[in-house]
């Protein structure tokens, strides 16, 4: 068996898919106008490497809580319509190119499970490994549940949706992450073939001294599997 993962933001995606989230809800009246704003100030944190996850997830996510799961998945598909004309096309085909050749993939993001699923359809992707929200009365409360999907809890989550599946890293025969920051150093340093999506500096640098892939946007095929064998 072998296995092909994939972060989200910035990897499959040129963009910040929270973000995107956010400005489909203001400009729908949803979310207040300051919302983009408050989010921005999130990300500087992410990249600063201060970000308080939770913190994040809960500020994204309480303002939901009034609305339905139900509502929540309509305005999810019709979010997902909106994207499809920004999924690099260079992407797909690299995803597809690992089913192609029979691998296992799935969509692995510290992303809420409500913005990751519709790219999970986009890319024609089952298996989206996020992290999830408490649901208490048909609502979400902004609050994670269990670990989020993130840094070395990534891994976990990964552990998991392969224990699931009578499956584990050790045992497969090869296996691939595709990422493009230093905060999913555990599940690169875990698989067999991690490669570095346009890395941050920090990413970059790691991958040059450990001898690691590093692509630019749209990877090519011969990266799925060198030796041809599916």
């Amino acid at each position: 068996m072998k296995l092909a993962l994939f972060d989200l933001d910035h990897t499959l995606i040129p963009f910040d898919s929270g973000m995107a989230w956010t400005r489909f809800l203001v400009a729908r009246g949803i979310l207040a106008a300051d919302a983009e704003s408050v989010y921005l100030g999130y990300c500087k944190q992410y990249v600063a490497g201060t970000l308080d996850i939770r913190e994040l997830h809960q500020v994204s996510v309480a303002p939901l809580a009034r609305f339905g799961v139900a509502v929540l998945r309509q305005w999810a598909t019709e979010f997902e319509a909106e994207m499809a004309p920004h999924v690099p096309q260079a992407m797909r085909a690299l995803v597809r190119a690992h089913q192609d050749a029979g691998h296992l993939c799935a969509i692995v993001t510290a992303t809420t499970w409500l913005i990751a699923e519709p790219f999970g359809r986009l890319f024609g992707v089952a298996d989206v490994v996020a992290t999830r929200s408490l649901v208490v009365n048909d609502s979400l409360d902004g609050t994670i549940e269990g670990d989020p999907c993130f840094g070395e809890h990534k891994l976990m989550h990964v552990k998991g949706f392969l224990a699931a599946r009578g499956l584990s890293l050790e045992a497969l025969e090869r296996s691939w992450f595709y990422s493009d920051s230093i905060s999913d150093l555990p599940l690169l340093s875990a698989v067999s073939d991690p490669v570095a999506v346009c890395p941050d500096a920090r990413l970059r640098a790691l991958a040059l001294r450990a001898g690691w892939s590093i692509v630019e946007r749209g990877p090519s095929r011969e990266l799925v599997d060198p030796s041809a064998s599916s």
